[in-house]
């Protein structure tokens, strides 16, 4: 497998940051010709700035395609922006930020709750890293975050010979701290393959959850969830 195969097997997990190739940007745009006259796309296009790898659609079935959002910040109404890219444009991968490293690109009254929230990771040696609008704008520097906005958050499934203890044991913590945040604790755990199920589904869960992957939604026990 070349270095292009790995980097495209990697993008096809679900929350992974991208970037493209200037021909695919051109490509994109020429592809959606209202994109041409947005300004904030056109600035998003020269800085280089990342992309997402979302769900693929109903419609897209080229596995050869990378299906990729563009989340638009609030000034532009948080449109998401729908892109399908071939493999071979994407010239990085990397997994969304690290909670810890938005510490101070948060508001201050937030900065307490994170720092707990990353505690809580590290007690429980899994990643936390955080997507929407506090990634966005440390990603980019736009404005994305307000007074209402919710802190969304990726919690690996953790590595465990008892993998559903050390999960609820987890998400005990996660929830007493949401208890006392100021801002709404949102968020996925998720699976090394991208699947990922809302952690407060997860924590209040007596059946089925919803499960999100590559390709679909599905609902699952959570047992199943875990054991992929």
């Amino acid at each position: 497998m070349n270095s292009r195969d790995r980097l495209a097997d990697a993008a096809l997990v679900r929350h992974s940051v991208v970037r493209i190739s200037r021909d695919a940007w051109n490509a994109c745009i020429a592809s959606q010709p209202t994109l041409a006259n947005d300004p904030l796309v056109r600035n998003w296009a020269a800085h280089g700035w990342p992309l997402v790898v979302r769900r693929r659609g109903p419609c897209e079935a080229q596995e050869i395609d990378v299906p990729l959002g563009l989340p638009l910040p609030p000034i532009a109404g948080k449109r998401r922006i729908s892109m399908v890219v071939p493999a071979d444009a994407i010239i990085s991968v990397e997994p969304p930020p690290k909670l810890s490293m938005l510490r101070d690109v948060a508001p201050c009254t937030w900065r307490a709750t994170i720092d707990e929230l990353v505690s809580i990771a590290r007690r429980h040696q899994v990643d936390c890293r955080a997507f929407g609008s506090l990634a966005w704008q440390g990603l980019t520097g736009l404005s994305y975050l307000s007074e209402c906005s919710d802190l969304d958050l990726l919690f690996d499934l953790p590595r465990a010979m008892d993998v559903l203890d050390a999960l609820e044991a987890l998400l005990a913590d996660v929830a007493m701290c949401d208890a006392l945040a100021p801002m709404r604790i949102d968020g996925e755990v998720i699976r090394t393959d991208g699947a990922g199920a809302n952690w407060r589904e997860l924590h209040a869960a007596e059946s089925d959850v919803i499960v999100k992957t590559a390709a679909d939604v599905v609902l699952a026990t959570v047992r199943v969830f875990v054991e992929g």
